[in-house]
């Protein structure tokens, strides 16, 4: 399984313990809580929408442009759920995070030493100062005796804002996770899978194959309708033939989760041979949440395996 704290401030005994039995996405629509009350039930959700304009996600500028209706409906969802634990885990827009695998002949013996070489790393490829930014890593298994790195990078001044909205709201910033990668984590699938995740502003596209990362890119669209779905088109056709190399066979099917339907997704990709699939299921009886704008895959991603 992909790491379940990828990003964060996270203490090592809570990490030992599991991650907190709720969570809450933060998503320019509305903010999404879920938690699982005890092990073995069912994940129970709330939505609570956000006006236009609330959250303006981004790594180069101010997030969340209505700090209270954030915080507001961060508190709201929250009680919602019924959550017992002050922390949280938070999962905030792809777009407000860089993640990147990175291989290396070896790696230093301390973590610290580690993470000042994948800061050395980012130096040049990522647009905001690294030295000024939080970052988090898992290993990866090894290829070609190669060590391999799943890094994640954020410019503080953003992570600060969703922590700080959480903390308004009475809550504690357990984990913060990126909505692509927290997504991942809802698949439960031994063999390579191909997937795909649409935000208002970015496409997700991954290769795992068990705990293994073979692939991920998220990529900013623009706003520009025709563009967009060029890019999006692109992204997932770059994708497939990626996923025909590394696993040697054409992928038959697209896991997916985001702001459209599944169905819908499938229509305008017109990929012949590619069917798709919803990553995460859909709560089709659940009417507070905007089925055809909001999936659930982010947070259920965040909450497998939780305490």
């Amino acid at each position: 399984m992909i790491s379940q704290a990828i990003l964060g401030r996270l203490k090592l005994d809570s990490l030992r313990a599991g991650r907190p039995p709720a969570a809450v996405e933060v998503a320019p629509q509305g903010v999404l809580a879920a938690s699982r009350p005890s092990p073995g039930d069912s994940l129970t959700y709330a939505f609570h929408a956000l006006p236009s304009g609330a959250v303006v996600p981004g790594a180069m500028e101010r997030n969340l442009r209505m700090c209270q209706s954030v915080t507001d409906a961060i508190r709201s969802t929250l009680q919602q759920v019924c959550v017992d634990s002050r922390a949280v885990t938070v999962v905030i827009p792809d777009v407000t995070t860089r993640v990147f695998l990175l291989d290396f002949d070896s790696l230093p013996e301390f973590a610290a030493d580690t993470e000042d070489i994948i800061r050395f790393r980012l130096r040049k490829v990522v647009p905001f100062n690294v030295e000024n930014a939080n970052v988090s890593y898992q290993s990866l298994p090894p290829q070609a005796e190669r060590c391999r790195i799943l890094a994640a990078i954020t410019p503080e001044p953003v992570l600060a804002e969703y922590e700080e909205a959480v903390d308004a709201a009475g809550y504690l910033a357990g984990a913060v996770l990126p909505s692509g990668l927290a997504a991942l984590a809802a698949i439960r699938s031994s063999e390579p899978v191909l997937s795909a995740y649409l935000s208002e502003s970015s496409l997700t596209t991954a290769i795992t194959h068990g705990n293994d990362v073979l692939l991920y890119r998220a990529h900013e669209l623009p706003d520009d309708r025709t563009q967009r779905l060029s890019d999006v088109r692109r992204d997932v056709a770059v994708a497939a033939a990626y996923f025909e190399d590394w696993v040697m066979t054409s992928p038959q099917c697209l896991r997916y989760a985001g702001t459209s339907t599944t169905t819908e997704f499938a229509r305008s990709l017109a990929l012949p041979g590619l069917s798709v699939a919803d990553l995460a299921p859909r709560l089709d009886n659940f009417t507070s949440i905007p089925h055809e704008s909001t999936s659930i895959a982010g947070v259920t991603g965040a909450l497998a395996g939780a305490r």
